[in-house]
């Protein structure tokens, strides 16, 4: 038996229906507040709601919100977004990234390095467990998948310590992981580590797959059994859509579909319509997905059963907990 584990309660994964499987909702992350960043500031709740309301007049049924506890989480706000949308939204375990650590956690004078450097792999095993099994941020919230981040073309003694931690609250909770790439890179060296641990890599994802389009390193990654997850659509300043599509054929043509996983990472002000104008969270639904299946046909695939696929059939067993 498996379940789905949302904000709201489990669901079975035949309730999650259209998915977007990296998204972030409302949050206020340490570091870009210590930085003046206010784009990247997701900070009016009322403002998220509006996308998260236009994603669903557009078919939308599903958000994985991968806003971790360093990227400044709010998961009452979350939830009460859930709760008068209607929309499911699956709340994320685990930390984020290497460089984020530097920031202080919220209430505290102690950054996140120092937190991460003076626990043991154990102690950061077991607040990843609480996260899951209890809830976060003292709600009964409970997280419905683990994850962990790297840097650019490096893994740090700490990013390695949190990759080991997450692996093993995974196996405790079997909670399904995802893993940020700084720029899709690191992967396989993420995954030697999680092979250390004994992770199966069917249950992982991994992020940030299009920032780095390159064909081999994809196919090296899907025949592990894991996902893959082409997570920035509509931003053209990281390389056009044809990019971006030409990557996901590669995978179909080589058997790989029930891999791949579709979303925007609308992660700045600028990105959502209600925000600051931007392409916002219908943009998927609406526009790429059309071009998406135009172009799926013209190579010969059926584009309905690829969508149906990336948005609805392999997000269902991505992240389902499977007892």
């Amino acid at each position: 038996m498996s379940f789905i584990r949302t904000v709201l309660g489990d669901i079975p994964p035949e309730q999650m229906g259209v998915t977007y499987s990296h998204e972030h909702i409302v949050c206020r992350p340490p570091y870009w507040v210590e930085k003046g960043e206010d784009d990247l500031l997701l900070d009016d709740p009322e403002k998220s709601k509006q996308d998260i309301q236009l994603f669903q007049r557009v078919g939308g049924q599903t958000i994985v919100d991968a806003t971790a506890v360093d990227y400044g989480r709010d998961i009452a706000a979350v939830r009460h977004i859930s709760e008068e949308t209607g929309v499911h939204i699956i709340a994320t375990a685990g930390f984020n990234k290497g460089f984020l650590w530097s920031a202080k956690r919220p209430g505290t004078d102690e950054t996140f390095a120092a937190w991460i450097e003076r626990s043991s792999i154990e102690d950061l095993t077991e607040f990843v467990v609480r996260e899951v099994t209890e809830g976060m941020e003292g709600t009964t919230v409970r997280g419905g998948q683990v994850k962990f981040g790297t840097g650019y073309n490096r893994i740090s003694p700490l990013e390695e310590k949190v990759l080991r931690a997450v692996a093993r609250a995974h196996h405790e909770t079997k909670a399904p992981v995802h893993s940020h790439t700084e720029v899709g890179t690191m992967a396989l060296e993420q995954i030697t580590l999680l092979k250390e641990e004994g992770v199966n890599l069917e249950y992982v994802s991994f992020g940030h797959m299009d920032r780095n389009p390159d064909p081999w390193l994809h196919l090296k990654i899907a025949d592990t059994g894991a996902f893959l997850c082409f997570d920035g659509m509509g931003k053209i300043k990281y390389g056009p859509e044809s990019t971006r599509i030409q990557c996901i054929l590669e995978l179909v043509k080589r058997g790989y579909e029930q891999h791949i996983l579709i979303s925007g990472d609308t992660a700045r002000k600028s990105y959502y319509r209600h925000y600051g104008y931007g392409l916002g969270l219908g943009y998927i639904l609406e526009q790429w997905v059309p071009r998406f299946k135009a172009e799926a046909e013209e190579a010969g695939f059926n584009g309905d059963r690829l969508i149906e696929a990336f948005f609805v059939h392999n997000p269902a067993r991505c992240f389902a907990f499977k007892q």
